[in-house]
């Protein structure tokens, strides 16, 4: 398919429109999400492995729902950075605009 970048579908190839961050992520934050995400890389080859194995449905749905938890929980962390820094910095410049970014971000994550 391609890859989602806020404002629809891209092929990987393509220039990515996508925005930088004026301050980047500190180091720590950058690792602790790296961290999550190779966790959940290693829970979804785990549920491959379970579904190539047979195994029961119930036990590949629970790592199912682990990995959901997951990313719902890495998805706070990035938003609540994006909140820290993102939308104060452009809260400040004076762009209001932002909170309506915001709460649809908020929404996405339910």
């Amino acid at each position: 398919m391609g890859i989602y970048t806020g404002k629809g579908y891209m092929m990987a190839d393509e220039q990515c429109s996508c925005m930088h961050k004026k301050r980047p992520r500190s180091g720590e934050l950058q690792k602790t999400l790296q961290n999550r995400l190779n966790r959940i890389s290693g829970q979804i080859d785990g549920m491959k492995k379970m579904i190539d194995d047979n195994r029961y449905c119930g036990d590949i749905l629970i790592q199912l729902a682990a990995v959901e938890s997951a990313l719902s929980s890495l998805g706070y962390v990035i938003l609540q950075n994006h909140m820290e820094t993102c939308v104060v910095e452009k809260v400040k410049d004076g762009d209001t605009e932002v909170m309506d970014e915001l709460l649809d971000l908020m929404r996405k994550l339910k």
